[in-house]
């Protein structure tokens, strides 16, 4: 908040209200027209009304502004953090609601959906990948012959095997 702002209204509100106070101690001595002292008063008092609602109007724009970035923050914070789950149930509600009306779906609910039905889903999909992974190493260790520890380590090729001509 702009609490120099405030503290400002409030010297000026004093002010006017030392102005209009010493226009209805002038209105008590028959020396002054009180008829001129009250429409001065009630100039003074238009004049006040005038800076209040200005400052207001200025004030209640500044106090938007100041609460723009926190609304989006905590808004922003909250869909992170909200369960998926909470979002289907409030749709859920509100699809009842309409229904209760005799208004039109707007979306369409699977009939006994379960939150965890697309994890299950993703577990299986992973098994199945990692199986198929496997599937194909083993295809890949049966086309290719194995080398032995030393020729892994020197590099040398096995020899091919030859056919006796005898």
């Amino acid at each position: 908040m702009k609490l120099d702002l405030l503290r400002e209204l409030v010297d000026l509100n004093q002010a006017f209200e030392n102005v209009v106070g010493g226009l209805e101690r002038m209105e008590k001595v028959a020396l002054f027209d009180k008829e001129q002292l009250r429409y001065s008063r009630a100039e003074v008092e238009g004049a006040r009304a005038d800076a209040n609602r200005e400052f207001f109007d200025t004030f209640g724009e500044i106090a938007e502004k100041d609460a723009e970035w926190p609304y989006q923050f905590r808004r922003a914070y909250d869909q992170r953090t909200k369960d998926p789950f909470d979002f289907y149930l409030e749709i859920k509600e509100r699809e009842e609601a309409r229904r209760k009306k005799g208004l039109p779906p707007r979306v369409v609910l699977l009939p006994d959906w379960d939150k965890d039905d697309e994890q299950r889903y993703d577990e299986e999909q992973a098994q199945k990948r990692v199986a198929r992974r496997r599937g194909k190493d083993a295809r890949k260790s049966k086309a290719k012959p194995a080398r032995t520890a030393s020729q892994a380590h020197t590099g040398i090729a096995e020899a091919p095997e030859r056919k006796s001509g005898r």
